[in-house]
């Protein structure tokens, strides 16, 4: 599948793993990560084809690399699943953030997890931006907001 090269691809630049010989998320586990926030985004918007998801067999149809791109479903898809990535590994490292003080030294690990929450907020924040724009981007014309008024 196209899909699994281009979007995994987009999401491994998003999150800085691009040590091809030695990446830190498996294939799988990034292709995995992608049909999750397919899922999660196909449920938030309204995109022009109908997208068919199944986690467990690792399918998505039609694929949105293929043919006419579907680069809004593309481009959402891989910031959310960046931001879920980064989210990820913010919580790790917080779990593991000390600070030790002994006397005059001092060591403290908490630098690295609140580089790692403002990495995964602004990743999340973009992610947040480009849906509202597609949102407003995407608007049906003619669609109206019905509803009572008052004089």
């Amino acid at each position: 599948m196209a899909w699994k090269t281009e979007i995994g691809m987009i999401v491994r630049h998003l999150i800085g793993d691009v040590d091809y010989d030695n990446p830190t998320y498996s294939e799988d586990r990034i292709h995995e990560t992608i049909l999750v926030c397919a899922q999660l985004v196909n449920a938030e918007l309204d995109f022009a084809n109908t997208y068919t998801i199944d986690v467990d067999q690792c399918t998505l149809s039609p694929d949105p690399t293929v043919g006419t791109k579907d680069d809004g479903f593309i481009n959402l898809v891989a910031l959310k699943a960046a931001c879920l990535i980064l989210n990820s590994e913010f919580r790790t490292s917080a779990s593991k953030a000390f600070n030790i003080v002994d006397g005059p030294s001092r060591i403290d690990g908490r630098d690295v997890a609140n580089s790692q929450k403002e990495l995964a907020k602004n990743m999340c924040g973009l992610y947040e931006d480009a849906k509202k724009a597609y949102r407003v981007g995407n608007l049906s014309v003619g669609a109206a907001i019905v509803g009572p008024y008052r004089i």
